[in-house]
């Protein structure tokens, strides 16, 4: 972070009382005295060292210079400006090179006398000008690389969702791009289980017997006219919820896996359109939930529940979905002591990714 070193007006006044303390000849001597100081007695201002002069030079048997690179470029361009803007004349040469205060140490003949109107041109160069130039390059700079970001994440999104016939609204820029800046892996806090048993054939697994404890659960129903519509528009719902839509105006984090409760019909040949979007809210807020600003948004609490999980991976769509079930149907040994018609879709991954990780859940009855 730049800082800044001295401001304008304190550096003009620092740089008058040294030069009346440097022993150069100055038309304006008289205005250079300092309160208390006769002509050529020095006035040390905190800021500058005994000794210096501000152009880079130094009074007579002063210590050399300190390194000041933003003070002497600043008096070299003043000066440089004067002298070609004035030629000099023999007299004002003869004058310079008997005692006036030259740039840098410069020797006789060099640049010019520093006056008052050089250090009123300093302020357009000091390190404090500097500072706010450069620090408003850097806030716009950073602002324009953020809204670029955005309109990225914004982009990809809509071209995902076009792909399953849904509008990402302008709105989600902002939940879009703070969502995947905390899309930090070790951040996400998976949903804790007790696992009861694994069941394995030939070194794959088949099949996980969990249970899951009471927890309280931020949901949403839908029901659109495909299960990807469904659960995309309910997702951007929680999304907004979590990325500080809430009472307590925080992001609330992301919790894993997203799940959605799904239905079938009683032959278990198709699904039902009715879905529930549920986002399982983190430990520190399981007591106190932050209340929705979203009114279709409800915070539920589950009971504790046994569940039979099987991973798959890519799409969930209703044609995957009902191919997990009726596998894993055949791989239970007791299906039947399972809810029949209701089913748990876990999604470890955003709707948007290309390739998602997911878990098909039977529920075991009460």
């Amino acid at each position: 972070m730049l800082q800044r070193r001295l401001k304008p007006q304190s550096m003009r006044t620092a740089s008058k009382a040294a030069l009346a303390a440097c022993g150069a000849p100055c038309r304006s001597s008289a205005l250079l005295r300092q309160p208390g100081a006769q002509c050529g007695q020095p006035y040390i201002p905190p800021s500058l060292p005994a000794g210096h002069c501000p152009g880079g030079g130094r009074a007579e048997g002063g210590p050399p210079p300190p390194s000041n690179p933003w003070a002497g470029r600043a008096l070299h361009k003043a000066a440089r400006r004067r002298q070609r803007a004035q030629p000099r004349s023999p007299a004002q040469l003869g004058a310079m090179e008997t005692g006036g205060c030259r740039m840098g140490g410069a020797e006789p003949g060099g640049p010019a006398m520093i006056t008052l109107e050089d250090l009123d041109g300093m302020a357009e160069e000091s390190p404090d000008s500097a500072y706010h130039s450069n620090g408003s390059s850097l806030e716009e700079e950073a602002e324009r690389m953020e809204d670029e970001e955005q309109e990225r994440l914004l982009s990809y999104w809509q071209s995902v969702g076009r792909g399953h016939q849904v509008d990402v609204p302008r709105d989600m820029a902002e939940p879009i791009q703070q969502l995947t800046r905390n899309n930090n892996p070790q951040e996400r806090q998976t949903i804790p289980f007790t696992l009861i048993q694994r069941k394995e054939k030939l070194g794959d697994l088949l099949y996980e017997k969990r249970q899951y404890g009471k927890a309280k659960w931020a949901c949403i129903k839908m029901k659109e006219k495909q299960y990807e519509q469904s659960i995309c528009l309910g997702f951007m719902k929680l999304m907004r919820y979590i990325c500080e839509q809430n009472s307590s105006g925080l992001y609330l984090g992301i919790t894993i896996p997203i799940v959605t409760i799904v239905h079938t019909n009683e032959s278990q040949s198709e699904m039902t359109q009715a879905v529930t979007v549920a986002y399982y809210l983190p430990e520190v807020l399981q007591d106190e939930p932050p209340h929705p600003f979203d009114s279709d948004i409800i915070i539920e609490e589950w009971p504790s529940t046994i569940v039979y999980s099987r991973s798959f991976r890519g799409i969930t769509n209703e044609d995957s979905i009902m191919r997990e079930i009726n596998l894993l149907a055949e791989i239970l040994e007791s299906p039947e002591l399972c809810l029949q018609d209701t089913f748990i879709i876990a999604g470890y991954t955003n709707p948007a990714a290309a390739n998602r990780h997911n878990e098909i859940w039977f529920l075991q009855r009460p």
